[in-house]
């Protein structure tokens, strides 16, 4: 059964005439009569109740109609879903990402690119670093907007920026009052860990490798709005990037001195998969603008 004869077939039950139908589909009635019979005969029933070229639904036929009917209108709004997701100035791009850049980083670029392409829509998916490559790799999102890269067999990594690390203490900590101070300063304090599924805890162990630091983790949290709001409360330190969502009333933020402390935040893609238009123009779009950044 092909689709043509699933046109054919409702043009005819429409028009109730095979010759006028044949005109109309721009093809030969005989060509026309002969997909007919052969759609009847892979059905096992009549359709139509036939006099001269003059052709009636029979109740074989209006059933058969109403179903092929909700199929091919289904048919249609499935190929214009897709023209408009491939559409690189109408699409959709399917986007995820950390949720600490969910806080200024993603809605800013998402607000500047739309200025240059309104009509694209986006969907975002916003979680831990696990999960934002999990749905990389299930082919679930476009692109993945993450700290640190996966590192995985065929992901391409982009990095758009590095974001200093700073170290963060309680408001009353003896290091409050410091501009600047070395890693290893923090070495005896009570710290502030984070859980295994944030991509930040990968890249702070592998500066503590770097430089031989060992932090006394006292605590480990889901997430960096909650390392962030356990010391406001005094009840350690910690290495965090400086972010709005994470400038809480009661710490301090200060600069340090060892070189390396940064984490490179980036933009992946499946290789060999096929990435929409609409994505490609933001993907590329982010690259741009990053590297804008770096020249200023």
């Amino acid at each position: 059964m092909e689709l043509n004869q699933l046109e054919y077939f409702l043009t005819v039950a429409r028009m109730q005439h095979v010759t006028r139908a044949a005109e109309a589909l721009s093809i030969t009635q005989p060509a026309l009569s002969h997909s007919l019979a052969k759609l009847e005969e892979e059905l096992g029933v009549q359709l139509f109740e036939r006099s001269g070229r003059n052709v009636q639904l029979n109740r074989y036929g209006q059933t058969f109609a109403a179903r092929v009917s909700n199929a091919l209108q289904e048919i249609r709004r499935g190929k214009e879903e897709i023209a408009e997701l491939t559409d690189p100035e109408s699409g959709v791009v399917t986007v995820a990402f950390g949720n600490i850049l969910g806080t200024h980083f993603i809605p800013e670029l998402v607000q500047r690119f739309q200025k240059k392409y309104p009509k694209i829509r986006f969907e975002l998916c916003q979680g831990t670093c696990t999960q934002a490559q999990q749905l990389l790799e299930e082919g679930q999102c476009d692109l993945n907007i993450t700290s640190p890269r996966s590192g995985s067999d065929g992901i391409v990594w982009e990095t758009l920026f590095d974001a200093d690390l700073y170290a963060v203490v309680p408001a009353s900590h003896r290091l409050a009052g410091k501009e600047s101070i070395g890693l290893k300063e923090l070495a005896d304090e009570p710290f502030i860990g984070i859980h295994r599924d944030c991509g930040l805890r990968g890249t702070i162990e592998a500066i503590s490798r770097t430089h031989h630091f060992l932090p006394q983790v006292k605590y480990s949290a889901e997430d960096l709005a909650t390392v962030a709001g356990f010391v406001a409360a005094g009840l350690g330190v910690s290495l965090l990037p400086k972010s709005r969502g994470l400038m809480l009333e009661g710490m301090r933020w200060i600069k340090i001195a060892t070189p390396g402390c940064v984490c490179e935040v980036g933009i992946e893609w499946k290789e060999k998969r096929y990435l929409p238009p609409a994505a490609r123009l933001f993907r590329d779009f982010a690259i741009e603008v990053s590297r804008l950044r770096e020249a200023i």
